[in-house]
């Protein structure tokens, strides 16, 4: 799951894609507020309301964000592109995007107004929409510098309450993702960086700067969205390492969970379709998954 309409809502948010739906409708405020100067620069563009070309049978519209790697992007280098590639030709046809920076609304702007058909990424059982099956499932994740050897395998870790942790912030509201939850109540708001999930919209990658935190320096470990610290890890100059956050007894949000597609609750045969295209190119997506990094829970 990285913007405030994913966790890409628990990013995922879920984003983490985004971290995206999947980060934000699994994030609750709890008070919290990070200094406004430890917060990465936002910049947000205008929405507009987007056009779409008419639904045909030879055609999967999808609705993505056109700059929310690894995710999607306009030049369809994300690992959500990828899957709807493989999607569509499965079923015997053709994507056409329709392009929406992915923010409050995105939902409702997109998907309910019939502008598209599918959103390739938002948390199973996402109220907002029809889910098919889960195709992943995926967890937050501790990430620190080899070189440092302070590999942290748990929020109890003594050595949190030494060091600058950095995280997602939603917005300019300040919304908690569960790390953020998770670090308040353990008394670890003073060691908290925060970073825009929405990043500066004008840089390739907004969501990058936390992981390069870690690898700059900046901060000790990160607390990131899976897909979102194994893709940018993986493009650190510095060696980086993953390890899975388990889930805690006094946060109720999970830190790992299914990410599923999400049609127009209405559109029950094009969920059916896509459940079993699933099912058939379980394998394939798998293998698209494991190339962009994507770190994988049974």
């Amino acid at each position: 799951m990285s913007s405030d309409s994913r966790v890409r809502a628990a990013i995922a948010i879920y984003s983490l894609t985004a971290v995206a739906v999947v980060v934000a409708t699994g994030y609750a405020a709890i008070g919290y507020r990070a200094p406004q100067r430890q917060v990465t620069h936002l910049v947000v563009p205008p929405v507009e309301e987007p056009h779409a070309e008419p639904a045909s049978p030879s055609i999967l519209r999808v609705c993505a964000d056109p700059n929310d790697l690894p995710y999607s992007n306009a030049r369809g280098e994300g690992y959500e592109n990828a899957i709807a590639q493989l999607v569509a030709a499965d079923l015997n046809r053709t994507v056409h995007y329709v392009w929406q920076p992915q923010r409050r609304g995105f939902i409702r702007t997109t998907l309910k107004a019939g502008a598209c058909e599918v959103v390739m990424g938002v948390p199973e059982h996402y109220d907002l929409a029809l889910t098919t099956k889960p195709y992943y499932r995926s967890t937050y994740v501790f990430v620190t510098r080899r070189d440092k050897g302070a590999r942290v395998r748990s929020l109890d870790d003594w050595r949190l309450h030494t060091m600058r942790i950095g995280v997602q912030i939603v917005g300019e509201d300040y919304e908690n993702p569960p790390p953020v939850q998770a670090l308040a109540l353990r008394g670890l708001t003073d060691h908290i960086r925060g970073y825009t999930v929405y990043g500066n919209y004008a840089d390739a990658a907004p969501q990058r700067p936390l992981i390069d935190g870690v690898a700059r320096g900046d901060v000790d470990v990160a607390i990131a969205w899976g897909p979102l610290a194994g893709y940018f890890a993986r493009q650190s100059s510095v060696p980086l390492v993953l390890t899975s956050v388990p889930d805690v007894h006094d946060v109720l949000t999970p830190f790992e969970f299914g990410i599923s597609m999400g049609v127009r609750r209405n559109d029950q045969e094009l969920a059916r379709q896509l459940d079993s295209t699933i099912a058939r190119r379980e394998g394939d997506i798998r293998r698209i998954l494991e190339r962009f990094g994507v770190p994988l829970v049974s």
